[in-house]
């Protein structure tokens, strides 16, 4: 049985009877530690008003279970925080999304240190983090800070702080903020490395050591007034954390939880959370694990988001967008890095990019209040605790069909290339082919691991086009599914076709094909009614294209429709159908990523179609491809090439990150489903 100091017990006592406002959002207040004890803090571990446990159970009979973890599961409203002071700048629901971003400099060299801080402030940036890895950093953070006030810059800086307590206790007098990462700031000891601990008295035994390690950043960081990031990331667990709670979102949420504390327990509040992970899904649950239990436990600590070392172009702003615009989608997040292999000045644009996504989605404003308004109402069970994808089922072979309809979806995911009408001339067949990822062969088309698994033709070729029809009978040959509008075929059949029909037309026709078709495709627009959507069972399309109605929210009706077909058992594989104005390809990833990824990394959709509209033709067929392939792996379902992880450890500023990241790709880039991590 967990034993619980008598501090402890008194603050749990006033937990319990504070349990109904626990769940009224982050003004419930939890008493302070100062208040337990008038004016004196604890100055011992077992002084600490620890959280109540959650392997016991503990947690939630005092507190009951998880339950939001987002203000509003139907609109997009700020979850309310407190304000965190930092210099010049504050963090918080009642502030502007902080832009932040990470020198890439030799802290060591001054000057150089100097020169790059002012880029990124004249680029924007409202933070720079530096690293420091010991005394000699802390003493050229201090220069630092003093070159860049008598040149007129007043940017705070963040101190990213990596196994030195001591080293953070000198740098505290520089900087505007530190950062510690829970892993290895004082839960990093080597000899944890070979213990396991089986029971929590174990666990809890080790909480002496954090305390003392902790403690005087705390106590000069609350005089100074100092920020802090307490700055969970996946990739450092602490053996400890490791040998107890796993690989997990628990894990990193548990390992923050525990040195908020002791923050807590010193009456200090000015600090921030983060829960950074390569991977997008992980980074995704652990957040909003961590808010969930900020609400559950009457917490209010303002949000810091983002993907650990996304990479650079647009797989890099992709990464990025999934992870840190699915969040803020849902109305967390108070300020944000997107980590690119790049120089920092280079982050700014995707950074305000998600930013300003991300303040024109609130329901304050018109546009979209009306929007989130106008969706039909439903009933939300995602459950954050877990992941599970929805896996829709493939298209069956048909023996009697001279195609092989089986490979016209992949089960890790699909990618629905749009061709048009030029792109089938006889000098551009060659091209088509190269733009959808086929190998050739004397000019035949063979599948590889990134073709295009179905092809959506918004105008079919007339049968009087026979090097077109042929182009497209070879592709029909080795399983790429044509797709094409109903009425399109029904002006011209297209042998071995899949007939795409509005939902309201499959119904009124019954799904009778035109003549030639093989497959029915159903275009859903979220805005149907629940009646008409329970008839896709009776359907029983090949697939679904989720194409959501322009006055209504893209992501709360694509969260509808999925909870209606799943209550009804319709096992109908999904593919996101994204049209886009864009003409940048930086901004079509972080569109994609936010708006399209925010759905995948909840299980939410068998593949993905991106189509250009309002006559844009900006983008090649091959880019749309491979775009559409990196949002794929990005959130986890079809990887089709290697990944490569640049880690911003304490070390990366004594190397050239791109120059090496670049000489690693060149050697390691074919190798797909291979990931590479480009350590400090």
């Amino acid at each position: 049985m967990t034993k619980f100091s008598p501090l402890a017990v008194a603050a749990i006592a006033l937990l319990a009877v504070d349990y109904a406002h626990a769940f009224s959002g982050p003004k419930a207040k939890v008493p302070s530690v100062s208040a337990l004890q008038m004016a004196d803090y604890p100055t011992s571990h077992t002084e600490v008003a620890w959280s109540p446990s959650i392997k016991s159970g503990a947690r939630e009979e005092i507190l009951g279970p998880i339950k939001d973890y987002c203000a509003d599961l139907k609109s997009v409203v700020r979850r309310k925080t407190r304000t965190v002071d930092c210099g010049p700048i504050k963090f918080g629901s009642d502030h502007p999304i902080v832009r932040q971003t990470m020198g890439t400099t030799n802290t060591g060299d001054v000057e150089a240190s100097i020169e790059q801080i002012m880029r990124c402030a004249d680029k924007g940036f409202d933070l720079v983090r530096i690293t420091v890895q010991g005394k000699r950093e802390a003493n050229a953070a201090m220069m630092i800070r003093e070159g860049l006030f008598k040149k007129g810059y007043d940017i705070p800086l963040c101190a990213d702080m990596h196994f030195q307590p001591k080293v953070a206790l000198l740098v505290a007098d520089a900087v505007e903020k530190i950062r510690i990462n829970p892993g290895n700031f004082a839960d990093g000891r080597k000899d944890f490395e070979e213990k396991v601990y089986e029971s929590e008295a174990e666990y809890i035994q080790e909480r002496e050591y954090l305390f003392n390690a902790m403690l005087p950043l705390v106590e000069k960081c609350k005089k100074l007034n100092r920020a802090m990031r307490i700055g969970t990331n996946h990739g450092s667990l602490s053996s400890r954390v490791l040998s107890f709670y796993g690989d997990t979102p628990r894990g990193m949420v548990e390992s923050a939880v525990e040195f908020a504390d002791i923050c807590r327990s010193q009456d200090y509040h000015n600090f921030v959370f983060s829960m950074k992970a390569s991977n997008p899904l992980v980074m995704v649950q652990s957040y909003r694990l961590l808010a969930a239990e900020q609400y559950r436990m009457g917490w209010d600590y303002p949000l810091h988001l983002g993907v650990t070392e996304a990479g650079e172009g647009e797989d890099g702003r992709m990464k990025s967008a999934i992870g840190i615009g699915t969040l803020l989608a849902d109305g967390l997040g108070d300020t944000i890095r997107v980590s690119l292999t790049e120089d920092p000045e280079f982050e700014y644009e995707p950074c305000n990019k998600l930013a300003e996504m991300a303040k024109s989605r609130l329901f304050v404003n018109p546009g979209a209040g009306s929007r989130q308004k106008a969706t039909k109402e439903y009933v939300d069970t995602r459950d954050i605790t877990t992941f599970e994808r929805r896996k829709g089922k493939l298209v069956e072979k048909n023996e009697e069909e001279s195609v092989d309809a089986s490979g016209f979806l992949n089960p890790d995911g699909s990618v629905i290339s749009v061709v048009t009408l030029d792109m089938l001339t006889k000098e551009n067949i060659p091209y088509l082919y190269a733009g959808l990822g086929c190998k050739t062969a004397v000019g035949m088309p063979f599948k590889d691991i990134a073709t295009a698994d179905s092809i959506f033709l918004r105008n079919v070729p007339p049968s009087s086009d026979s090097d077109a029809r042929t182009a497209l009978r070879r592709l029909a040959e080795v399983s790429v599914g044509l797709i094409a509008p109903a009425e399109e075929l029904e002006k011209d059949p297209l042998p071995n076709a899949i007939a795409l029909m509005s939902l309201t037309d499959a119904i009124a026709k019954k799904g009778a094909l035109p003549t030639g078709a093989i497959r029915l495709a159903v275009t859903v627009n979220g805005d149907e009614g629940d009646d008409a959507l329970k008839q896709l069972k009776d359907l029983d399309p090949a697939m679904i294209f989720l194409n959501i109605a322009p006055h209504i929210s893209t992501l709360h009706a694509s969260r509808l429709v999925f909870e209606l077909i799943k209550s009804e058992g319709i096992e109908t594989s999904v593919i996101h159908h994204y049209q886009t104005g864009a003409d940048d390809s930086n901004d079509l990833a972080l569109e994609i990523g936010t708006r399209i990824g925010s759905l995948l990394v909840d299980g939410l959709g068998d593949g993905v179609m991106v189509e250009e509209v309002g006559g844009q033709n900006t983008f090649t067929l091959d880019f749309l491809r491979k775009v559409s392939f990196s949002l794929l792996q990005g959130c986890r379902m079809r990887s089709t090439k290697t990944e490569f992880v640049s880690c911003p450890s304490c070390g990366r500023t004594l190397f050239d990150l791109q120059e090496t990241t670049a000489k690693i790709t060149e050697e390691t880039g074919h190798l797909p489903g291979v990931t590479v991590a480009i350590m400090g």
